[in-house]
């Protein structure tokens, strides 16, 4: 933790504050450890400070011995506004990410004569690419959706529901030692597949249609992401073929992968795949987005992002065709950008079209 807020402290100079406020619960825990729900970070250039009620002090003294802890009762804003003065700090940056227009003028007049500037992507900006550790956890909750679709492969027959799939799965990957679910688990049949976020329905599996499942999970504090798609009982060329061309479209993604390059450069290599057989209008949505404590978060893999790919950051490569009225197919793999490519977290079967 004492390198991420010597990291912080480094952005001092750039955005002209003396201290920063971090009121986001993902990017307190980034900073301090800290996993309960209610804390107010104050890091200065010499001191850090933990501010938190009565429920979690005991948890924060345990969690973040580089915090001073203060206990706060009553209004707030009185112990920010008595710590703020004690520091000597006038000029407090604040995340404007995270607070609306009406919680930063309301904290805004509470604070005077502290001026309160608005400081935008601050920490996810170190976020972005994660050390060892962090890649570690990672790399532990991507081997539980590995187990977990392993697992559920013989259940996928006709009659099954979306639900139940669901269902068995969340219950596998708690037995696995995943802590939460990152998002609602995605499990989409037939024409259904065709939702790209098409979440689990009471509909039943028929033989001979697909079936996309993405899943994730929390474990360690960190999420997982991983989508695949299956054919039940029997697959159709038609099917097969929709499905290579999303897989090479991956494939070219994930080449396209190393420090340096932008990432709308590994989006265009993923689109243009899928473009040069005449189903760019049928992949709309953005090629991946970073993984971390949180299961979307930056860099996006998007057709504007100018974000330049360095070594340690995670990030899904998800082509996708869907087609209404027909189905569709997804395929992603969670990556960890290292020096000369990417290296992909999971192990799952890709490389064709399983029918189960």
């Amino acid at each position: 933790m004492n390198n991420r807020l010597e990291k912080i402290r480094k952005l001092f100079s750039k955005y002209r504050i003396d201290a920063l406020l971090v009121s986001s619960t993902v990017n307190c825990k980034y900073l301090s450890g800290f996993t309960g729900t209610s804390a107010t970070l104050v890091i200065d250039p010499y001191e850090a400070f933990l501010l938190t009620d009565f429920r979690y002090i005991e948890q924060a003294k345990d969690q973040c011995p580089q915090f001073h802890i203060i206990e706060v009762s009553g209004e707030a804003h009185l112990s920010l506004s008595r710590l703020l003065a004690d520091r000597g700090i006038r000029k407090l940056g604040s995340e404007s990410d995270y607070l609306t227009y009406n919680q930063f003028t309301t904290l805004r007049d509470k604070l005077v004569p502290v001026k309160l500037i608005p400081v935008k992507g601050a920490v996810q900006s170190l976020r972005k690419v994660k050390d060892s550790d962090e890649i570690s956890a990672i790399k532990q909750s991507m081997d539980i959706l590995d187990s977990a679709l392993n697992n559920i492969i013989s259940q996928l027959k006709p009659g099954i529901t979306e639900r139940e799939i669901a269902l068995n799965l969340e219950f596998f990957a708690r037995k696995q030692g995943a802590t939460g679910n990152a998002f609602d688990f995605i499990v989409a049949s037939g024409p259904r597949s065709a939702l790209p976020h098409g979440t689990a329905s009471p509909r039943a599996l028929q033989h001979g249609e697909l079936v996309t499942i993405d899943l994730g999970v929390i474990y360690g504090g960190y999420a997982s992401d991983m989508t695949r798609t299956f054919a039940v009982g029997q697959c159709s060329e038609k099917q097969k073929l929709i499905y290579n061309i999303v897989l090479e479209a991956l494939l070219a993604g994930m080449a396209a992968i190393r420090p340096g390059v932008e990432a709308k450069g590994v989006d265009h290599a993923a689109r243009s795949v899928i473009e040069s057989y005449g189903y760019g209008s049928s992949f709309g949505h953005g090629t991946g987005h970073g993984v971390g404590l949180e299961v979307h978060e930056d860099p996006r893999l998007s057709k504007k992002s100018d974000t330049v790919l360095e070594k340690g950051m995670v990030v899904t490569v998800e082509p996708g065709i869907y087609l209404p009225g027909w189905g569709g197919v997804r395929i992603e793999d969670t990556v960890v950008v290292e020096e000369r490519g990417c290296r992909a977290l999971c192990g799952f079967p890709k490389d064709s079209l399983i029918c189960t």
